[in-house]
């Protein structure tokens, strides 16, 4: 894409010929393969755009940034059409649920995670961008959130060491495992049995998963 005006920091597939990109520039740019020019540009963001996702239809994009906020664009509108604005950091990073339309579990309520550096994550309703839960046992920046296949849990790493399992629906804390480095990628097995995550200390750790 030669339309960002700074470093590129995420891109994701909406399908087989275009993507989002986004960048420290604060814009995010829709583009198809074979087209000059974008599908969509959306603007807004304060700050550098730390990451993108698409939710399982392709109709949503949702951004976080370091202004701290997490914002919800529609493929439909060139504005925002949920602006969350509760985190009281920077936004490492976001998810949507495996779930709603266009997800195998389609009768179950999308949501969206985003995980700050205010040590929180929270679970926002696609729908109405009310937050459900705010998920509040970490004590460090939050790195990576994943939803396990079912959408039914959320695994989250953070920089105290911590992996937690949390239940999507009511918020509660599930599982922990404390290791010896600060954690920057967790991911949930096809199964949802298992969840590996990444530590600084140079070691990958596999979580047996108790539900």
């Amino acid at each position: 894409s030669p339309f960002h005006k700074e470093p590129t920091l995420d891109v994701d597939w909406r399908d087989e010929d275009s993507f989002a990109s986004c960048s420290t520039d604060r814009m995010i740019y829709v583009c198809k393969l074979g087209q000059e020019n974008f599908l969509k540009r959306f603007e807004g963001h304060k700050d550098e755009v730390n990451a993108i996702k698409w939710d399982p239809s392709g109709q949503l994009l949702a951004s976080c940034s370091d202004d701290h906020t997490a914002k919800v664009w529609s493929m439909t509108q060139s504005v925002c059409v949920r602006d969350l604005t509760d985190h009281t950091k920077e936004i490492y990073t976001i998810k949507w649920s495996p779930t709603g339309p266009g997800s195998n579990n389609p009768d179950a309520p999308l949501v969206l995670a985003s995980a700050s550096f205010d040590s929180t994550i929270r679970v926002w309703d696609a729908r109405t961008g009310k937050c459900l839960h705010v998920l509040s046992k970490h004590t460090d920046p939050v790195y990576s959130v994943a939803f396990s296949t079912n959408g039914l849990y959320l695994a989250s790493g953070s920089f105290d060491r911590c992996l937690h399992i949390w239940n999507v629906r009511d918020g509660n804390l599930i599982q922990s495992y404390r290791g010896h480095g600060g954690i920057f990628e967790v991911c949930w097995n096809t199964e949802g049995t298992k969840v590996a995550a990444c530590f600084s200390n140079n070691t990958v750790i596999v979580l047996d998963v108790r539900l």
